[in-house]
């Protein structure tokens, strides 16, 4: 089987950026393991680009960059809502990353980031830190 790994906005950007930890999300995206992210961290990319780099860099990464990438793309219901909203009321993590957490939840999988916030939910959740 194997491994499952949601990504959040933090571990893609590394990725797409060139940072400390791309290699980590190298392997996520390799053939032997299987990425998830929920569309809320796919719109949070989106937004952190267009204040970087401008409109057109975040038009770039959606249309062109992603759709490339072997992320499975997870939407929302009313349940996962719900379910981010219920992580939200008990734990102090940003709302966004509340969508990482419950799409992580959903598919049994390992959330990878280098965000120090998911900390919070470390109880709730694996994690697989960027180092």
């Amino acid at each position: 089987m194997k491994p499952k790994k949601v990504l959040d906005s933090f571990a893609l950007l590394a990725y797409l950026q060139g940072e400390k930890g791309q290699s980590a999300v190298r392997e996520a995206l390799s053939p032997g393991c299987q990425a998830f992210m929920n569309v809320i961290n796919i719109g949070e990319v989106y937004y952190i680009l267009a204040r970087a780099r401008g409109r057109e860099q975040a038009e770039y990464f959606l249309y062109t960059i992603l759709p490339q990438l072997p992320i499975e793309i997870v939407t929302n219901g009313l349940e996962a809502v719900i379910e981010a909203a219920r992580i939200k009321a008990s734990h102090s993590i940003a709302y966004a990353d509340c969508f990482a957490v419950a799409t992580a939840r959903e598919k049994g999988a390992a959330i990878l980031t280098g965000d120090r916030e998911f900390e919070a939910v470390s109880s709730l959740v694996a994690i697989d830190w960027l180092r």
